[in-house]
């Protein structure tokens, strides 16, 4: 099979469904979106960080390509069969984070982005992640989106910002509060 289908070279692209629509389609911004936040998941992945959070970083590539399958789907037209969030999905992410901060300092600032590579990766991860959510969200408003999509991405967001702290707890690393200079 041959990566390349030169189906793509006039600007426009094919859902699942077989519906054209130009790459600059808010659904392909969406789905594209998802697929860059994946993307800097396993750049997380690839840090020195615990097995466990490893393991649930993988689980939510797996779901980030289920909703990627979602939204490259034509509501109106797809009749393929396409894996599907469960509410268990997005329950793991706020288990994880009151396990998370069970053991954390209880948060009194906002925290600037840094600190080592697998916080700063986290950080960017969210802001990609918000991202995502802002794009599915106007996406919603014009088309039909699983409304399970729109509850993980914001439960996501809010995940990485955990594990951004929890990493820089475990590895001794403080926090970068922002104090605001008044």
């Amino acid at each position: 099979m041959k990566i390349y289908t030169k189906t793509g070279d006039k600007g426009y692209t094919s859902l699942i469904g077989g519906t054209r629509v130009p790459k600059h389609h808010l659904r392909i911004e969406s789905y594209g979106t998802v697929d860059e936040l994946n993307s800097y998941i396993g750049l997380i992945r690839d840090q020195d960080i615990d097995t466990h959070d490893k393991h649930i970083l993988k689980e939510i590539q797996d779901r980030l390509f289920t909703i990627g399958s979602s939204l490259a789907s034509d509501p109106e037209r797809s009749k393929m069969i396409i894996p599907d969030l469960h509410a268990a999905d997005i329950e793991l992410l706020e288990k994880e984070m009151d396990a998370m901060n069970e053991k954390l300092p209880e948060l009194r600032h906002f925290i600037l982005p840094g600190g080592n590579n697998a916080i700063s990766f986290c950080h960017i991860a969210r802001c990609v992640c918000r991202r995502a959510e802002r794009l599915v969200v106007n996406l919603s408003a014009e088309s039909t989106v699983e409304e399970k999509v729109n509850i993980y991405l914001n439960r996501l967001s809010d995940y990485l910002f955990v594990l951004a702290r929890k990493i820089g707890n475990e590895q001794n690393i403080p926090e970068n509060q922002w104090i605001p200079r008044v």
